[in-house]
Parts: C-alpha cells; structure tokens; sequence
C-alpha cells in the first residue's frame, strides 16, 4: 500500500479513456510538478473530470500512465493512493461535528497526534471556534473549508479538487479563490483543480491546461494563455476576444503585417502564413479623441459605428460596427467624468500591435 507521504511530480503519460468509440481523454501527456496549483480547465464534455477521476482511482484507463514521482499508480485502488479529493457537495457528515469529520480519516489509520493534527489544520483553514458545531450549522464556504481541511489533514501527495466552488454564489466564491491559494502555499501539496470557470482558473492557478474534445490545446501560464492563445478556442474560452480575417502580407521588423477588410493592420511576428485571425482583447482597444488626432503612431487603427453600450461600473462595453459590417467589443474602464460614445456616434478605434496575436483562420 502506498504511503500518504508519498511524494513526487505527477506524471500522465499517453493517458487515454474511451467509451466504446467516443475517446473521453484522448493520449495526453502532463507533467505536473510537485507542490504546484495546477487547474484543468475547460468546458462540460471536454475529458477534464475524467482525467481527475483516472488520477484518483475513480476511473481505469484505457492505456497510459499515472505515476507520482516513481509511484505508478495507474491500476492502483483509489484507496491505495496517496491521493484526496475535495469534492463540489462537500460530503461531510452530517452527524458529526466539524473535530470529528476532520479526524474521520486519522481515526481509521490510527495515527498518532491526532488532536494536534486536526487542531492545526483548523487553524490553517481559521475555524478553530467552530470545531464542534455540526456542518448544517455552517456557511456553504465553511462547509467546503472543513472538506478540504478533511483532505488537507491526511497530507496526500496529491489533493484533486473537482468543481469546488460550483456550489457557492459568487462573492463567496472569489472569497474563496482567495482562502484556497493561501492554503495551497501554506501547506505545499500538488492541487489540481478542475473547473470550468476561466476567471477561477486564472486567479488561483500557476499552469493551466486547456483541454477541448478529450486534448490539450494549450499548456502555460495564466498571462501567457490570455495573451498570446494558441488557437482559436483557448482565445474564445479565456475571456472575451476579437478576431479579424486577413492574409498575411509579410514582415514589418518585428512585427507582421495583415490585410484585413478593415485595412492594413500588424501584429508581432508569426510564422503563420496566407489566411489567417488577428486577433485583439476588448479592453487592451482605445478610443481615439477624433479620425485625425490622439491616435499613437504605428498603431492599429479601424473605424465603425456604436450599436451599443452599456455601462457596469468598472468599464463600459461597447460594440462597434466596423465597416465590413462585423461587430467588435471595446472595453472602457470608468476613469473620468465626461461625455462617453453613445449608441450611433462614428467613432476610431485603435490599438498597439503588439496586443494582437494571430490564430490559424478556421
């Protein structure tokens, strides 16, 4: 039987599930490395839970491997591993008080220290005077501490959190964005963490993986995903974006220039070719004062109508008609006072080149 303090980097190697013909997870490879927040992002159907529930023993592979550091676990027991879920419903114990669900696992091993071990983890999760209330008499957000504390106290190698924070409204759910991540680098275990929200995704996780029809599309860092996206469902699915068909025309130094219907417009070098999406975030677009003045030099510049805005506090987001007749999102962030573009004003619109990013053209 594997040891809970088994340690190691965790390893899936040409990992594939089929069901019958449909391939749920589809040969991928990931290395996840020890003491990281990693999230499996993506959308319903696209092989991310699978692979959680192949990691913890929940699913049998169809071929591949699991291994953590030189463990290879994958026909291992979920029981056998040095693996713990945290799961959406939480799946307290409703008879017990919150000591007693926490010390649930330790109880079973028979391990030592026990009031020590359950006493600091909740500290760590700050529910200390909660200790012997029931979970009904908790928060929704102080339920999902007390499962996590519940894994977090049999130290596994690996902690798997599928959808925790789907049950939760939406400031507590930021809030608890935030309580996770402390946790996380508090206590240095592997998280990987599933979901389906790219904000949730973002705001906790050092690497992500984007996963889209059973594969990884895109592997990296946050800012590096939103940035610059390798295709055009990462650029869709992190945040809103825009995209304008073009063909390439060549090289401008260190950029490269695309002919749109909308003009001439340059983006950073690529080494994609003929047909291609330039692509551009709604907040990274400007409004210039007038056609003639305010627009920087070098930057990307195109002309439309407004066909709507609508004002959320923090920014204004508009669309705009440009003159193909395709509509693009600008957003404004809410800086000063004054006369904003309104709904049928003429209006240009630019951008800095090097905030556009190509994607092959679909």
């Amino acid at each position: 039987m594997a040891s809970p303090q088994t340690n190691g980097d965790l390893w899936l190697k040409d990992l594939t599930k089929t069901f019958g013909d449909f391939a749920a997870v589809d040969h991928i490879d990931l290395h996840i490395p020890q003491g990281s927040f990693f999230a499996l992002l993506g959308p319903s159907g696209c092989g991310k839970t699978t692979t959680l529930r192949m990691i913890a023993g929940l699913e049998e592979p169809t071929s591949g491997k699991v291994l953590i550091g030189d463990l290879d676990i994958t026909y291992a027991k979920a029981y056998d591993r040095p693996v713990n879920t945290v799961f959406q419903n939480y799946a307290l114990f409703p008879h017990m008080d919150i000591f007693e669900n926490i010390a649930f696992g330790l109880r079973r091993r028979n391990v030592s220290d026990l009031d020590k071990k359950v006493k600091d983890v909740l500290e760590l999760i700050q529910l200390s005077h909660l200790a012997r209330r029931k979970p009904a008499q908790l928060s929704g957000g102080q339920q999902q501490r007390v499962a996590l504390a519940r894994a977090i106290v049999n130290q596994p190698a690996v902690l798997l959190l599928d959808e925790p924070l789907g049950a939760l409204d939406l400031k507590l759910r930021r809030e608890m964005q935030v309580e996770l991540k402390r946790i996380q680098m508090e206590v240095g275990l592997t998280f990987i963490h599933v979901t389906h929200d790219q904000e949730e995704a973002m705001s906790m996780a050092d690497t992500i993986a984007v996963m889209n029809n059973g594969v990884v599309e895109q592997l990296g860092a946050p800012l590096d995903l939103y940035e610059r996206p390798a295709t055009q469902f990462v650029a869709s699915f992190l945040g809103q974006t825009n995209t304008l068909q073009g063909t390439v025309v060549g090289p401008d130094g260190d950029f490269t220039v695309v002919d749109t219907a909308c003009g001439r417009l340059r983006l950073p070098r690529t080494e994609l070719t003929g047909s291609v999406a330039l692509g551009v975030r709604p907040e990274k677009i400007e409004f210039a004062q007038t056609a003639v003045s305010g627009v920087p030099d070098g930057a990307n510049v195109v002309e439309g109508v407004v066909t709507d805005a609508s004002f959320i506090g923090v920014s204004t987001q508009y669309i705009v008609r440009l003159r193909n007749e395709q509509e693009i999102a600008v957003f404004e962030q809410n800086l000063l006072f004054g006369r904003r573009a309104l709904v049928g004003d003429q209006v240009t619109l630019f951008w800095d080149p090097r905030h556009s990013f190509a994607l092959a053209a679909q």
